[in-house]
């Protein structure tokens, strides 16, 4: 096991049968956490691919000692895999519903994996199970599934995870705190004690409050980032810097340090779609969410911003321009490119006509043909990248990038420009070596 990562003590209310549907990055991570507590897991996965890799002792996705995790209690018999949902639930008291709820068309979460996972288990659930949600979903979720089992012998109770991908398991196991929402308190009390050995608070609410804890936690933190980043285009147009005035505003205990980083927008698996929901549960309720529309927009206006950038590094000429990008998932940390800042910058200069080529060490060039990656050219390494490139643009915040030779970059480069669109490098060292260098927000 990893040192730096706490080891909990047993769980005073004995171990429980759970079942959890859904090994991705909420599913894998809770199934790797409540089995090191000692309870008997059993995560069911119907994507072949997945499964195969985590019979073989693999994690399907990229998380720092999740792996480690898995194995270990696969090893101790704590943590067992099936294809079958029906199958995992027969004997389960606790089953976590860890399935997608995507962005439908009209910004709402589409909740069709929830309810074919609640139909699905339905006919299987023991009596007085408790069914858990897990995924990220809006109001009235908890009594949909409820319906949706076609049960009225169970009990179905809002848990949401506060996780961040790259350092979930780390969050699972030491939380700043742990959300439960019921009807029945007996249900909610049960699911709180499956986490008491992280001795995180504990909230105990209704479901419909707990649904909107989530939502809201996420609708902040984007807000968040929206804002620092409007600060750093002010900062671009007043001839401040955006560190200093970071350092200015996060030593206020009140405000703090976190998400306060400009970036070249925000994206990810969670906030783009959670803000779009929470926007619409309120129109569908009579609310206009205007403070989060406006995060929306601004984020908007960041992800333009940076393709900004990019045009006023080439002198406008972007049409055939070389553009060498490092960086392609959402954040370091994780293979996760779902709603990625930087594709999503990408694709906007390819369909300018740059010629972009990129490297991201978790997006090897045997994914070239994905869907999401077309008209990106990939790398096998940062400098394969930036041969011939008129400007290279940092996308993800990648450690390897900090450290890379950059006389060797300089030679390999067309044109010595570098848009930094994460202030992720030291510019200092890169204008001795001849370069142009923008950052965000940076004097």
């Amino acid at each position: 096991m990893s040192q730096s990562l706490p080891k909990p003590k047993t769980p005073s209310g004995g171990f429980r049968r759970i079942a959890i549907i859904g090994a991705g990055y909420v599913g894998l991570p809770t199934a790797a956490l409540l089995s090191h507590f000692g309870h008997s897991v059993i995560v069911a996965e119907r994507d072949q691919r997945k499964l195969d890799i985590l019979r073989d002792g693999r994690s399907p996705i990229f998380e720092k000692d999740l792996e480690e995790y898995l194995r270990a209690g696969v090893s101790a018999k704590k943590l067992t895999f099936s294809d079958s949902a029906a199958e995992a639930v027969k004997d389960a008291e606790f089953v976590f519903l860890c399935v997608p709820t995507p962005q439908g068309d009209d910004g709402s979460a589409d909740l069709s994996y929830i309810v074919a996972a609640a139909q699905e288990i339905g006919p299987h659930l023991i009596q007085d199970a408790i069914v858990v949600n897990k995924s990220t979903v809006p109001v009235g979720t908890a009594h949909l599934v409820e319906r949706e089992t076609g049960r009225d012998d169970i009990r179905v109770v809002s848990n949401p995870e506060f996780l961040r991908e790259g350092t979930a398991l780390a969050d699972s196991l030491a939380p700043d705190r742990i959300v439960v929402g019921a009807d029945d308190q007996e249900a909610a009390a049960a699911v709180a004690a499956l986490f008491s050995p992280t001795h995180a608070p504990v909230v105990v609410t209704d479901a419909t409050t707990a649904e909107t804890i989530k939502y809201a936690s996420n609708a902040f933190l984007a807000t968040k980032l929206s804002f620092i980043n409007a600060i750093a285009g002010l900062a671009e147009a007043v001839g401040a810097d955006v560190k200093d005035i970071v350092l200015g505003l996060g030593y206020d205990k009140r405000i703090g340090f976190e998400f306060l980083k400009p970036g070249p927008g925000w994206g990810g698996s969670c906030l783009p779609k959670d803000t779009s929901a929470l926007v619409k549960i309120g129109e569908d309720h009579g609310y206009d969410f205007a403070l989060l529309r406006g995060a929306i927009a601004s984020n908007e206006a960041q992800l333009e911003r940076i393709v900004d950038k990019v045009l006023a590094a080439v002198d406008g000429k972007i049409a055939g321009a070389a553009v060498a990008v490092w960086g392609l998932t959402f954040k370091a940390g994780t293979d996760d490119r779902r709603a990625s800042p930087a594709l999503d910058i990408c694709q906007r200069l390819v369909a300018k006509g740059a010629k972009v080529t990129a490297f991201d060490p978790e997006v090897p060039p045997a994914n070239a043909g994905a869907d999401d990656l077309r008209g990106i050219t990939l790398a096998t390494d940062s400098y394969e990248a930036v041969r011939d490139a008129q400007v290279v643009v940092l996308l993800t915040e990648w450690a390897e990038f900090r450290w890379l030779d950059f006389s060797k970059v300089a030679d390999l480069m067309q044109s010595r420009v570098i848009v930094d669109a994460r202030n992720h490098l030291d510019p200092a060292p890169l204008k001795r070596l001849g370069f142009s260098y923008q950052g965000v927000g940076r004097t």
